[in-house]
């Protein structure tokens, strides 16, 4: 039996397995379910590129949850002090999600271990 694979897709894929699960084991991470950590990961991926969501964006995503699930998600998230909402001066009528500080340095906690991670293999 081969305890490797022959295909590196498959190996850079489980690469990414072992990474994953190494930073989801952080003892200081905030406790979040799959999808508040989902709704999270979606929020902060979007403002790091430079295309803050919006709320309604947000709740659109249907792969998540229901409209009113995901308002709730937003809710508890804001709550933990993981994100926070904002309105433009030239239209308050739309409210933007950003991830706050607390979000960003557990993020930055996340890719220190994935360093210590790789560099142990």
């Amino acid at each position: 039996m081969t305890t490797k694979s022959n295909s590196p897709a498959a190996n850079a894929y489980l690469r990414f397995l072992q990474l994953a699960r190494g930073v989801q084991q952080l003892p200081d991470a905030p406790l979040l379910d799959a999808n508040e950590k989902a709704l999270l990961e979606e929020v902060a991926l979007r403002w790091f590129e430079n295309r803050t969501m919006t709320v309604r964006e947000a709740i659109g995503l249907t792969q998540l949850g229901s409209p009113a699930t995901l308002h709730k998600r937003i809710t508890r998230l804001r709550h933990k002090d993981l994100l926070m909402t904002f309105s433009q001066p030239e239209d308050k009528r739309a409210k933007y999600l950003i991830p706050t500080e607390k979000t960003i340095d557990m993020f930055g906690d996340f890719g220190k271990k994935m360093n210590t991670v790789v560099a142990a293999a």
